[in-house]
């Protein structure tokens, strides 16, 4: 990953330099919050995240508009559900202030003074959003003097207010959440301090192929667990019975075992695992050495002297990046590997990154939050990130700090 995508401005040196006074300032935010059905906002996590941004701009003496999707509307067709009211009146009480709800923004025509913020209306109700088009980018990026992008999740969307007004605002740069992601995927990833450990879990190698092929090339041990280790044990001969895997998959797996074995890397296979007949709350857990699983067994969990050697090989890592359970957490009694190896994270000397939506349900299934050094919340962009490709977001920053 080359160092240039890292280099960026950053609202916090605006802010310092005094470059905010007094100017209109674009926050592309993400407040994509889930709702019930009656429209109320039922958890605001990504809200207050959000707000150290536009604390940030309205403590400078900017006039402050922020923005951001919420669900799948289709342009141009505006249905009260795709509403950012329940979200202006959110950010309204966590600032302790008014913040009008903006509608038909994009040809400007509203005011708003230092020292105030407004809401502008879902970002993706506005025809040619998703397309990137250059035109609807151009006329968002005449209502600001200062464009900040601060949504990670949508780092990976070549989108208009994502990409395209970054293009054309006078000065474009990163909030502190997205300079947050930067940073640790930076230190995980483009200058590692080695070992580098990369788990990777999931219930298909196919959908993470591209990460396992990327990440075959950089780190030096690359752990796998799930459905994808399964399928890593059939290419190494060794019987899962029932279990999920891909068989049509083996000649991969074997492919990124040879270019890891060719760097002096490894892919640890495990030796004993949990299985069960059923996947079930019910079901009894039963341990087994790896080249003993039955026909009728389904493998549900990584083995005790798996996960201790595993452990063993975080306690000394200098890098860990982490997606993906190792086994079906959710069920107790094969959950004893993902609880095990997040205990190793947890107290492990190494700088840690992990993402993806069930490794943050495992993390605060078994508390901790606090240890792990960094937590990405982008989903998509965080494992687009691990598959090596160049996120939209980042690259334009990148080239507009060349300015």
């Amino acid at each position: 990953m080359p160092e240039s995508l890292f280099k960026v401005k950053r609202l916090s040196e605006l802010v310092h330099s005094g470059q905010l006074k007094g100017k209109r300032v674009l926050i592309r935010a993400d407040l994509n919050v889930p709702q019930d059905e009656a429209g109320n906002i039922t958890e605001d996590t990504r809200i207050r995240a959000s707000m150290p941004a536009v604390q940030m701009c309205l403590d400078a003496g900017a006039a402050v508009m922020v923005t951001s999707h919420l669900g799948r509307p289709t342009e141009g067709q505006f249905k009260p559900e795709d509403s950012l009211a329940p979200v202006a009146d959110r950010i309204a009480a966590l600032l302790s202030r008014k913040v009008l709800l903006i509608s038909e923004w994009v040809d400007g025509g509203f005011e708003i003074n230092p020292g105030e913020v407004v809401l502008l209306e879902n970002c993706r109700l506005n025809v040619g959003e998703k397309k990137n088009s250059d035109e609807l980018s151009k006329k968002i990026a005449a209502l600001c003097d200062v464009y900040v992008n601060d949504a990670f999740g949508t780092a990976h969307r070549a989108e208009a207010t994502t990409n395209g007004v970054a293009k054309f605002a006078p000065i474009a740069c990163a909030g502190p959440l997205m300079a947050a992601e930067l940073d640790a995927l930076s230190r995980a990833l483009a200058s590692p301090k080695r070992p580098l450990v990369a788990i990777v879990a999931g219930s298909k190698v196919s959908s993470k192929l591209t990460i396992l092929k990327a990440l075959s090339e950089k780190v030096d041990e690359l752990i796998v667990g799930g459905g994808i280790a399964n399928t890593f044990m059939l290419a190494k001969g060794l019987p899962i019975g029932k279990s999920l895997a891909e068989p049509d998959l083996v000649d991969e797996a074997i492919e990124i075992m040879e270019i890891m074995e060719k760097r002096g890397a490894h892919v640890p296979i495990p030796e004993d695992v949990v299985v069960a007949n059923e996947l079930s709350p019910l079901a009894r857990a039963n341990r087994v050495p790896a080249d003993q699983v039955a026909e009728d067994d389904m493998i549900l969990d990584i083995g005790p002297k798996t996960a201790a050697r595993l452990s063993i090989m975080l306690a000394h890592a200098g890098t860990i990046v982490w997606n993906g359970p190792l086994g079906i957490f959710e069920i107790d009694q094969f959950g004893g590997g993902t609880k095990m190896l997040a205990a190793a994270i947890a107290h492990s000397p190494a700088f840690s990154i992990a993402g993806g939506g069930d490794t943050l349900a495992a993390i605060a299934k078994y508390g901790i939050e606090n240890q792990v050094d960094y937590i990405s919340t982008g989903g998509g962009a965080f494992l687009e990130f691990l598959e090596g490709k160049t996120l939209p977001a980042f690259a334009v920053l990148a080239e507009r700090a060349k300015d």
